[in-house]
C-alpha cells in the first residue's frame, strides 16, 4: 500500500514537473517562433493605425517582461503628434509593451493586443487656440460602423497599466492646464466587450491644475478608486462608485464623460460633504502646509462642483461651471495667539454658463468672523455680468491687524494697524454706458506698518483714508477722495493726496511727493522670479479733466512738477528683454511731460532721449488712451532682434498670446510686435543698426509709431559702403505676422556685395550671384513677413528701376547658353554699361520691361517673365549689325540654372502665378497663368471676327 501511494506521488511529480517544464519551454519557444510574426503585425498595425511618425531603439517579445502575459515591448518609443503638432512629441516611454492574446497567436497565427503597459513616460496632450489637438493619431478603420465613427474609436484592451508617468494637459482652448507627476494607473475589466466596466486604482504624487493661468491646484496628492463604465464605441464614460482623496480632502464625484470628434459632452457632480475645514485647507498650496500644522482649525465645510454641457471649439460651444462651498463654525487659532479668529461663516456661489465671463454669476451670501471680543467682519455680495454687471454688495468691519496677524499666524509678514471699512453698493456696472451702481462709504487705515520676512526694516506710519460717493449710479456722480495717504521708508516719506470725481469725463486733483529706493522697498513684498531695482523721487501736482488735454485746452490744465527716475529695471509684455532706465529726468507743464534728460538700454542697444510726451494722464488713466510726443534720440547701437516677440528672455509673464505663439511655434523668433496706443515721432540718429545680420551705419531721419504702426521719413543710412535713402512702414498683425510697404534709393553700390550680404536682394536679383560692378536702385515694394521676420515671396508687390552703371557677368548660364547657340563668343561674358531695367512684382513674378544694351558689334534687347522659384520665360531679340536693324529671335525657357534656348523661335513656356491671400497669410491656389505679349497677340488673332 506504501508503495502504490509513493508510486502514485512519483507519478503525479513526474507528470507536474514535467508539465511546469514543457510551460517554462513552451514560455521560451514561442517568442523563438513568433517573433517575426508577431514584430511584423505590430509594425503592420502601427502603420496602418497610427498618423503620427513611430520610434523605438528596438523591440523584444517574452513572457518575463510583465509575467505571465506575452508581450511585445518597444524600448525608448516616441511618438509625435496628429497635426498642427507633427514636430512635437505626444508620447516618450523608457517602455511601452502590448499584450498578446495567447490563444489566438497560436491557434489562429493573428497578433491580437489586448494589454498595454507603459513605464516611465511623458504623455503630453496639446491643443491649441482653434481647438486642433495633437492626440488625433489614430486611423480609423474605413469599413467601421457608422455610429462608432460618429462618436469616437473603438478599444479592445483587457488592462491598462501606467508606471510612474507624467502627463501634461495643455488645452489652450478650454485654458486649462493640468501637470501630473508619478502618476500610477491600473485599469482592469473585460475590455473585449463594447461596453463593460472598468475598475481603477490610481495614484499622482504630484498635481498641478491651472484655469486661466491661474492655480487652483499645486502639488497635491491624488488617490483615486474608481468603477467606470465604459462604452468603447462611443468613448463614453459613466461615473458609478468614484472616490478620491486630494491631500486630505475625501471627494466624490458621479455623473458621464463622452468623447466626441469635435470635442466632448460632461455632466460632471463632484462633492466633498460634511468635511472638516482642517481638511479643506489641505489642499492649499504647499507653502501654508507648515502653517496648517501648527494651527488649530475647527468647523465643518461642504463643497459642490458641476461642470455640464457640450465642448465644441468650432462651434464655440462650452459647458456650464458651477461651484458652492459653505463654511459653518469655523474658528483659526494659531500657536499661542493671544485670541482665535471665531464665528467663521462663509456661504459662495458661483455660476459660469457656458464658461463665458460675461455671464458670471457670483453670490456671496455670506462672509464673517469675529478676533477677540470686539473685533468682526461682514461682507455680501452679489455680482450678474461682467462688462454689464449687476452688483450688490455691503462690506463692514473693524479689525486690529496686529491682533487679526497673531489670530492667523500670517507666514513671512508682520502687520499692525487700526482698519475700518464700511462700503454699501446697489446697481449697474457699465462702462460703455457711463453707469456706476449707487454706493457709499469708505476705508480708513490708521497706524499702519508692515515688515516682511525678506527685509529687514518696516514700512511705517501708514495711512490711507479712502472716501467712495455715488447717489445716482452714474459715472459723472461718482466721487473718489483719497485724503491722505502716506508711509515712511527707511526714513523717507511718501505722501499721496488725491480726489477723483466724474468718471464720464475724469477730474483729477492730486498731489504726490517723495523719494522711494525702488529696489528696497520691492524686497519688502518680494515676488519670487522677478527683480526690480532703482530709484525714484517725485514733487508732483497734476489738475485738470480729461477732456481738457483731448480737446486741445491745455491752459485749463494745471500740471507741473518733477519726476526723477535712477536705475531703474522695469518690463513690457511686448517685449522679451528687460529695459534699464540709467536716469531719467522728467518735469510735467500742463499737457507735456518733457524728458529733459533720459538715458536707457535695451540688451545690447542702448538710447539717449529728449523731448515730450503729449497726454500722459489720459494715458494712464484710460485702457484705450493714446500716448503722443515728439522726441530726438541718439544711440550708439540699436539690435532689432531682441525686440522680436518670442526670442527668449527675461520677461517670463509676456501677454498670453505672445506666450501661446512661442509654445505652438518654438523654431520661429516672432516679429516685433507694436503698441496700438502710441502717437509718437522722433529724430533718430544711430550709429549702427542691426537687423537679422544686416548692419546699418549711421542711421539719420524721422521714425514714428502711429496705431500700431512704425513709419520711417526721409532716412538715410550706410550700408555695404553706399548711402540709401528709404521711406518705409511697417504694421505688426500678431506675434507671428507683419506687413511692411518700402520706397528705397541706393546709388553706385556693390552688386556683389549687395548679392552677398543683404538677403532681400539676394532673393530679388538671383541673377547678381554671376555678376560684379556698380549699380543703383530705385524701387518700391511691399508684402508680408513671416513668424521669422523674412519676407514672404508670393506676397511681394511693387516695381523700380536697377541702374546698370558698369557690370561684368561671369559665367551666367543664360549668357552662356546664348553664345552656344549663335555662335556669338562675345555675349559669354559680357560687360554690361549704361543699362536702365524697369521690373515690377506681383504674386511670385518679376515680369521685365524691355531694355536694350550693346555687346559688341550686338545689340541684344530683353523682356519677359522670372519666378522666385529660378523659372524663366523671356524673349530676347539679339540685334545683328549693322545697329541691330536684323534681329534673331530667342526664346530662353527652363531655370537660371538649366535655361532651355531656343534661336528662331517665339513661343515660350508659360509661368504660373501663386496667388496669395493676405488674410490668412497662405498660397490659396496656382491657376493664373503668365502669357508674353506675343502669345496674347497670337491669342487675339484666333478669336473670329
Amino acid at each position: 500500500m506504501k508503495t502504490s501511494v509513493k508510486n502514485i506521488a512519483i507519478k503525479i511529480g513526474k507528470w507536474l514537473g514535467i508539465t511546469i517544464v514543457s510551460i517554462l519551454l513552451l514560455m521560451f519557444l514561442i517568442p523563438l517562433l513568433f517573433p517575426g510574426t508577431v514584430s511584423e503585425q505590430v509594425k503592420k498595425l502601427a502603420n496602418k493605425s497610427l498618423a503620427g511618425e513611430l520610434n523605438f531603439s528596438k523591440s523584444k517579445l517574452s513572457f518575463f517582461t510583465h509575467f505571465p502575459s506575452l508581450t511585445v515591448s518597444l524600448d525608448d518609443l516616441s511618438l509625435k503628434g496628429s497635426a498642427p503638432f507633427k514636430n512635437d512629441t505626444l508620447l516618450s516611454a523608457r517602455q511601452v509593451a502590448f499584450g498578446i492574446n495567447l490563444k489566438r497567436l497560436i491557434f489562429d497565427n493573428e497578433v491580437k493586443i489586448d494589454e498595454l503597459y507603459v513605464s516611465d513616460a511623458f504623455i503630453n496632450v496639446m491643443v491649441n487656440q482653434k481647438g486642433e489637438a495633437n492626440y488625433n493619431v489614430y486611423v480609423a478603420e474605413k469599413d467601421q460602423p457608422k455610429d462608432t465613427v460618429s462618436e469616437g474609436t473603438a478599444i479592445r484592451l483587457d488592462r491598462i497599466d501606467l508606471d510612474n508617468c507624467r502627463i501634461r494637459y495643455n488645452d489652450r482652448s478650454a485654458k486649462i492646464l493640468v501637470d501630473a507627476h508619478g502618476f500610477n494607473y491600473i485599469g482592469k475589466g473585460d475590455l473585449s466587450e463594447d461596453v463593460f466596466d472598468l475598475q481603477t486604482d490610481a495614484r499622482i504624487d504630484s498635481v498641478n491644475f491651472y484655469y486661466d493661468r491661474v492655480p487652483y491646484l499645486e502639488k497635491k496628492q491624488l488617490r483615486a478608486d474608481l468603477i467606470t463604465r465604459i462604452n468603447t464605441n462611443s468613448l463614453s464614460f459613466i461615473l458609478q462608485k468614484n472616490e478620491l482623496r486630494i491631500n486630505q480632502l475625501p471627494v466624490e464625484f458621479t455623473g458621464e464623460f463622452t468623447i466626441l470628434r469635435d470635442g466632448y459632452n460632461i455632466n460632471i457632480d463632484a462633492a466633498s460633504e460634511d468635511t472638516t475645514v482642517k481638511d479643506l485647507l489641505s489642499v492649499l498650496p504647499p507653502q501654508y502646509l507648515t502653517w496648517l500644522e501648527e494651527t488649530k482649525i475647527s468647523g465643518r465645510s461642504d463643497l459642490l462642483f458641476t461642470f455640464k454641457g457640450r465642448y465644441n471649439a468650432a462651434t464655440r460651444q462650452q459647458p456650464d461651471l458651477g461651484f458652492n462651498l459653505k463654511v459653518t463654525d469655523g474658528s483659526v487659532e494659531y500657536s499661542d495667539a493671544p485670541v482665535p479668529l471665531t464665528d467663521f461663516q462663509l456661504d459662495l456661489n458661483a455660476m459660469l454658463p457656458s464658461l463665458d465671463v460675461e455671464k458670471l454669476n457670483v453670490n456671496l451670501r455670506k462672509l464673517g468672523f469675529k478676533v477677540g471680543e470686539k473685533d468682526y467682519f461682514n461682507a455680501f455680495l452679489q455680482t450678474k455680468g461682467f462688462s454689464e454687471m449687476d452688483v450688490k454688495a455691503d462690506i463692514k468691519g473693524t479689525l486690529d491687524l496686529k491682533t487679526l496677524d497673531a489670530a492667523l499666524g500670517l507666514q513671512n509678514m508682520d502687520l499692525r494697524g487700526m482698519l475700518k471699512a464700511d462700503i454699501v453698493a446697489d446697481g449697474q456696472y457699465n462702462a460703455e454706458k457711463k453707469l456706476f451702481p449707487k454706493a457709499k462709504g469708505g476705508i480708513n487705515l490708521q497706524n499702519g506698518w508692515l515688515k516682511t520676512d525678506y527685509y529687514p526694516n518696516p514700512v511705517t506710519d501708514i495711512k490711507f483714508v479712502a472716501g467712495l460717493q455715488n447717489d445716482k449710479g452714474t459715472f459723472e456722480d461718482l466721487k473718489v477722495a483719497v485724503t491722505p495717504a502716506s508711509f515712511v521708508f527707511e526714513g523717507n516719506p511718501v505722501y499721496v493726496n488725491a480726489t477723483v470725481s466724474d468718471f464720464a469725463d475724469l477730474f483729477y486733483d492730486a498731489r504726490i511727493k517723495g523719494e522711494l529706493n525702488v529696489g528696497r522697498i520691492y524686497k519688502v513684498f518680494r515676488q519670487e522670479g522677478l527683480d526690480v531695482t532703482g530709484y525714484a523721487k517725485a514733487d508732483l501736482s497734476l489738475k485738470g479733466r480729461q477732456s481738457y488735454a483731448t480737446t486741445g485746452q491745455y491752459d485749463k490744465l494745471d500740471n507741473k512738477g518733477s519726476l526723477v527716475l535712477k536705475n531703474i529695471k522695469t518690463t513690457s509684455e511686448l517685449f522679451p528683454k528687460a529695459f534699464f532706465i540709467n536716469e531719467g529726468y522728467f518735469t510735467f507743464q500742463n499737457e507735456k511731460m518733457w524728458f529733459d534728460k533720459f538715458r536707457a538700454a535695451y540688451g545690447k542697444s542702448d538710447f539717449s532721449i529728449n523731448g515730450y510726451l503729449l497726454n500722459t494722464i489720459n494715458y494712464f488713466l484710460e485702457s484705450n488712451g493714446t500716448l503722443g510726443g515728439s522726441f530726438n534720440l541718439k544711440s550708439k547701437r540699436i539690435n532689432v532682434d531682441e525686440f522680436m516677440a518670442l526670442e527668449e528672455g527675461e520677461n517670463k509673464d509676456r501677454e498670453t498670446g505672445v506666450e501661446y505663439a512661442k509654445e505652438e511655434n518654438p523654431e520661429m523668433s516672432g516679429v516685433v510686435v507694436l503698441p496700438a496706443n502710441l502717437n509718437v515721432s522722433l529724430v533718430a540718429n544711430a550709429d549702427k543698426v542691426e537687423y537679422t545680420g544686416l548692419v546699418l551705419n549711421n542711421l539719420i531721419g524721422k521714425v514714428g509709431m502711429d496705431k500700431g504702426r512704425l513709419y520711417l521719413e526721409d532716412t538715410n543710412f550706410n550700408i555695404i559702403g553706399c548711402t540709401v535713402n528709404v521711406d518705409a512702414s511697417y504694421k505688426s498683425e500678431s506675434p507671428l505676422a507683419a506687413n511692411f510697404d518700402v520706397h528705397f534709393k541706393a546709388k553706385d553700390f556693390s552688386v556683389k556685395r549687395a548679392y552677398n550680404e543683404i538677403p532681400l536682394f539676394h532673393d530679388l536679383v538671383t541673377a547678381a550671384e554671376k555678376a560684379e560692378g556698380i549699380i543703383s536702385v530705385d524701387y518700391k515694394i511691399r508684402g508680408d513677413l513671416d513668424g521669422n521676420m523674412s519676407p514672404i515671396m508670393p506676397s511681394l508687390a511693387g516695381g523700380g528701376t536697377i541702374s546698370v552703371r558698369d557690370v561684368k557677368v561671369v559665367g551666367l548660364k543664360l549668357f552662356g547658353g546664348i553664345s552656344d547657340k549663335t555662335g556669338s563668343k562675345e555675349m559669354d561674358n559680357p560687360d554690361l554699361k549704361d543699362i536702365q531695367v524697369k521690373t515690377t512684382i506681383d504674386n511670385n513674378l518679376i515680369r521685365i520691361d524691355d531694355f536694350t544694351f550693346k555687346v559688341a558689334v550686338f545689340r541684344p534687347t530683353i523682356k519677359g517673365t522670372t519666378s522666385f522659384d529660378g523659372l524663366l520665360d523671356l524673349r530676347i531679340r539679339l540685334g545683328l549689325p549693322p545697329a541691330g536693324l536684323i534681329g534673331v529671335p530667342i526664346v530662353v525657357t527652363g531655370t537660371h540654372e538649366d535655361p532651355q534656348i531656343k534661336v528662331f523661335s517665339k513661343t515660350g513656356k508659360k509661368i504660373t502665378e501663386a496667388i496669395y491671400n493676405e488674410k490668412t497669410n497662405t498660397l490659396v491656389k496656382k491657376e493664373k497663368a503668365v502669357k508674353s505679349k506675343d502669345d496674347r497677340n497670337k491669342d487675339k488673332k484666333k478669336k473670329p471676327d
